[in-house]
């Protein structure tokens, strides 16, 4: 048996093992998913902020930066393991933190959590999709091409449209092969506008608990929300719209 031969068959021994390997972290979020929706949605909830409110609000007065630290590891976590809760997690932010400052945490914890889950879906079935698809001839293969030249417009729409969940968002790009920089790029500004919204409900949360209620967040389906939103989504989309106008490419 020559080294090369046995070379080759060490490598084939390995493959099993590498692949078992890039699936680890997609199974583990999705098995952590799973385990907290069934757990976790009942303590993740505005309940539970209205009933803990004032020690949350002492603590942030006494340690700051230990609470800011605190509520971006468990806002990342949340987003990460596509837990219950980050409509929650938003809302305390603006509650705790205030608009400017409570935005920006929320942004970057969300940011931070969809690029885990980004890179983990990438490691798995991402890359072993992408390769198929650009390995693949006719319609598949040109799809991937059309994708590849609108990606930034694409993913603007995933993040600006709000009937695309999070977690959708965050996956179906790995799963396609779009490209690191623009799904962090996409990502960071496209949700500020609804991070603005949900933090902004979280800022005056105090009083809604004060009258016995729930906070609203019908706010995002308010035409004065909605149709801002929408429009930022059709100004992501002008760029495929003239490329459309030059000329429809074939599919």
């Amino acid at each position: 048996m020559t080294d090369t031969h046995q070379t080759r068959e060490a490598d084939m021994a390995e493959t099993p093992k590498r692949s078992l390997t890039r699936h680890l972290p997609l199974a583990i979020i999705l098995i952590v998913a799973v385990t907290g929706f069934f757990t976790l949605r009942d303590y993740l909830s505005f309940d539970t902020l209205s009933d803990n409110r004032e020690a949350l609000l002492a603590l942030r007065d006494q340690h700051y930066l230990l609470i800011a630290g605190g509520f971006l590891l468990a806002y990342i976590a949340i987003v990460a393991f596509s837990l219950p809760g980050a409509a929650v997690a938003s809302v305390t932010g603006g509650f705790l933190f205030g608009l400017a400052a409570g935005t920006v945490f929320n942004v970057l914890a969300a940011t931070v959590g969809a690029v885990l889950i980004f890179l983990a879906a990438r490691a798995g079935l991402g890359a072993a999709l992408a390769e198929k698809m650009d390995a693949s001839d006719g319609k598949l293969s040109r799809l991937r091409e059309r994708l590849r030249e609108n990606e930034i417009s694409v993913m603007f729409l995933l993040r600006l449209v709000p009937v695309v969940p999070f977690f959708v968002a965050n996956l179906l790009p790995a799963l396609v092969g779009v490209q690191f920089r623009n799904f962090v790029l996409t990502t960071a500004l496209g949700i500020i506008p609804g991070a603005l919204v949900f933090t902004s409900i979280g800022v005056g949360v105090g009083e809604v608990f004060d009258r016995g209620e729930a906070p609203d967040l019908s706010l995002l389906w308010a035409p004065q929300i909605l149709l801002p939103l929408l429009g930022l989504a059709a100004l992501a989309a002008l760029p495929m719209l003239i490329k459309a106008a030059r000329g429809k490419p074939e599919l």
